[in-house]
């Protein structure tokens, strides 16, 4: 059964988030989402007035909602060490099943000079700033001050997103594989001994 036609506008943005993850901005272009897509030429405009700018910002947001989501739910963990393990955890599994090809969207955009749309660099930095947050309240909720919470949420998406280039540019896991290491062992000295987070345990990324 082909796909409805009401569905266009969801596989378009889908497909915008997959190529700007495996391409980057610049080569995610109409055509490109609608050769990936499937969907309808004439469904573009219907959908996205604004065009190809709407349809990346739209995408960036996507893309940051689910990693949002991603987030919140680790921190309904009771141990905060293995939250963030989980965090490196799904990048971790994203780059892998890619072969490495696919990366972060939220960087694609960010890294690119737009001057036609600056403000899709400003909503790629929202994104991350919303990543910091959650991280840092998780981070505050566990005993640490405001200001340590919040200089480690900025270190851990930094590291994260840092390790997810290096990983796609060596081919391997073992960038992003020791950056979940180091971050780990710090978390534990940050938060202190405890016996569900001693100091040498290996993070939960396999």
């Amino acid at each position: 059964m082909s796909p409805r036609k009401s569905d266009s506008r969801e596989r378009m943005v889908n497909s915008t988030v997959a190529l700007l993850r495996e391409y980057g901005a610049s080569a995610t272009s109409i055509d490109r989402v609608l050769a990936h897509s499937g969907a309808p030429r004439g469904s573009v405009y219907h959908h996205f007035p604004g065009g190809r700018t709407q349809l990346v910002e739209e995408a960036v947001a996507l893309a940051g909602d689910f990693m949002a989501g991603v987030i919140e739910a680790a921190m309904e963990a009771d141990d905060p060490v293995a939250a963030i393990d989980k965090f490196f955890t799904v990048w971790r599994d994203q780059l892998v099943k890619s072969r490495y090809r696919a990366g972060c969207p939220i960087v694609a955009v960010a890294v690119e000079t737009n001057d036609e749309a600056p403000h899709l660099a400003r909503a790629a930095g929202e994104v991350f700033a919303g990543w910091q947050e959650a991280l840092a309240a998780m981070l505050r909720r566990h005993g640490l001050a405001e200001d340590r919470s919040r200089r480690l949420a900025a270190l851990i998406v930094a590291a994260e997103e840092g390790a997810v280039v290096v990983s796609r540019a060596q081919q391997s896991s073992a960038p992003i594989e020791a950056v979940a290491a180091e971050i780990h062992d710090l978390l534990v000295l940050a938060l202190g001994n405890r016996p569900d987070a001693a100091p040498g345990r290996t993070p939960h990324i396999d």
